[in-house]
């Protein structure tokens, strides 16, 4: 499928509790626009408690065309809240896809909240990534607190929901039609479209029932342990 299809805007915020796979989604979208021919440049700013750093995929995504742009580079391993001066070029060069990936909570959201002027006057998209096995927000109830509690911090209003409900390597298409349900609970709620669910390429052929578009992945964040 056409990734520019259901994310359309120019830049898009991913954000949701850490553990949803925002990082996943994050560099596998980048990688997807890219291979339709957009120049690209993703932000890595999950910097407050991150376990998946798209900065550790940086030679992969720069081999998909893919400009990388991150936090403490000198460093892999740093955690500093500090923000990239070459950030600024996402929302000032208007010709290209910026793909924010920023922390996976509220706290963490915060450090794109001072940005919040130059967001409001370009095409943007705040995406929520939800999954369904986070115990964190695997009710309605639960999961809109938690969206909320993002906006109100970052200072913008969502516009999409993301269906990336998984297992790791338990994995079943049954349990990505059980995000799916909870994504459109939430998305009864709140009023906020689905965007689409994301599943491995191995799952898409048994997902053609869902409403909305199935977006199709390869693990990439997958640690050398797992």
């Amino acid at each position: 499928m056409i990734a520019t299809s259901f994310c359309p805007h120019r830049i898009s915020i991913i954000t949701g509790h850490y553990g949803t796979g925002k990082t996943e989604f994050a560099v596998n979208l980048a990688m997807a626009m890219a291979a339709e021919g957009q120049p690209v440049m993703m932000a890595d700013l999950d910097i407050v408690n991150p376990y998946f750093r798209s900065r550790e995929r940086r030679t992969m995504l720069e081999q998909a065309g893919v400009q990388l742009i991150s936090s403490s580079q000198a460093c892999s391993d740093a955690d500093v809240p500090s923000l990239p001066a070459e950030l600024l070029a996402i929302f000032e060069n208007r010709d290209i896809r910026g793909i924010l990936d920023i922390g996976g909570d509220p706290v963490g959201a915060r450090v794109l909240a001072r940005f919040r002027p130059k967001l409001l006057q370009e095409d943007h998209q705040l995406i929520y990534v939800l999954n369904a096995n986070r115990p964190e927000v695997r009710d309605v109830e639960s999961a809109i607190t938690y969206l909320r509690g993002i906006e109100a911090t970052i200072g913008l209003t969502c516009t999409g929901i993301v269906n990336n409900t998984h297992l790791c390597g338990e994995t079943t298409a049954e349990e990505i039609r059980k995000g799916a349900a909870l994504a459109a609970a939430v998305s009864r709620e709140t009023a906020i479209p689905v965007l689409c669910h994301v599943a491995e390429e191995r799952f898409a052929s048994q997902l053609t029932d869902l409403s909305e578009p199935v977006f199709p992945i390869t693990v990439k964040m997958k640690k050398p342990w797992e």
